[in-house]
């Protein structure tokens, strides 16, 4: 199944025999660089990581402006410009405030992503109509009021849920495209696991193209980076088809993750992507 999103001027097709890679930097969580830059109105630092991650093979960029002391709805389609005139890879609206979703997919030039719905009412409510007026893609959460499930048997239900409303209310399935939500081992050595379970039965159950924030996966672990590395491959392998990632540090990793699939004929990518990056 292929999922479309584009901007003004580049369409990406996920589900079409290559990982396709979100970026995830430009994003305040935990960087108090940005977010004060944010707060001032200072996007200098969103205009650097946005052009460095898009040389860095970025597909997708990934974008939310969450923090404390900023407008949201204000500031997110103040960003979603301004990446606009600095970058041709379509963007993915992240965040849980519908009225700065609909701020921003009002100013887009494409077919923009939004992350992401949940199996909530509120967010159902919200968000369907949002995402069929704008024609966006949509990233869904199998979570709901009870938070998230620590079994696939009940992230399956919430995703059943969230796809019947979305269908019946007129959003392509192609559209949709599932989290498998990794959360931390290091918390509870199950949930790696119950992740790619829940990824490997919504491929074989809608065909869907699958999502992932890998680097949850290795959350308060030393070592981070091989842990994340070594998820990844096997949540590709599962069925993850888009994942939201530091794309400077996994994407030569998720090459020969999809060379090794059978998804680089003659490892044509592969080669050229070592000749172009030789040390």
């Amino acid at each position: 199944m292929e999922t479309k999103v584009s901007s003004a001027t580049m369409e990406v097709i996920i589900g079409a025999n290559r990982t396709v890679l979100i970026g995830e930097r430009i994003n305040p969580t935990g960087k108090k660089k940005l977010a004060e830059a944010l707060r001032q109105g200072d996007f200098e630092i969103v205009r650097l990581e946005a052009k460095q991650q898009v040389a860095d093979g970025a597909d997708i960029l990934d974008v939310n402006v969450g923090t404390g002391g900023v407008d949201e709805v204000t500031m997110l389609p103040k960003v979603v410009k301004l990446l606009m005139e600095e970058v041709d890879v379509p963007l993915c609206f992240d965040s849980g405030d519908a009225n700065a979703l609909e701020a921003a997919l009002k100013v887009y030039k494409g077919k923009a992503l939004v992350n992401s719905i949940k199996g909530t009412e509120h967010s159902l409510e919200q968000l369907i109509p949002l995402l069929k007026e704008y024609g966006a893609a949509v990233i869904a959460l199998p979570a709901d009021e009870r938070g998230i499930p620590n079994d696939a048997d009940t992230r399956l239900q919430i995703i059943d849920r969230i796809i019947e409303r979305c269908t019946k209310q007129g959003v392509p399935l192609e559209d949709i495209i599932i989290d498998g939500l990794a959360m931390s081992v290091g918390v509870d050595s199950k949930a790696g696991i119950v992740t790619l379970e829940t990824i490997r039965r919504i491929k074989e159950t809608y065909g869907v193209n699958i999502t992932l924030g890998a680097s949850n996966v290795s959350f308060s672990l030393p070592g981070r980076e091989v842990i994340n590395s070594v998820y990844l491959g096997m949540a590709i392998e599962a069925g993850v088809t888009c994942p939201v990632v530091d794309v400077a540090k996994v994407r030569k990793g998720i090459m020969a993750t999809d060379l090794l699939l059978g998804m680089d004929r003659f490892a044509k990518r592969y080669l050229k992507f070592t000749r172009e990056n030789q040390a």
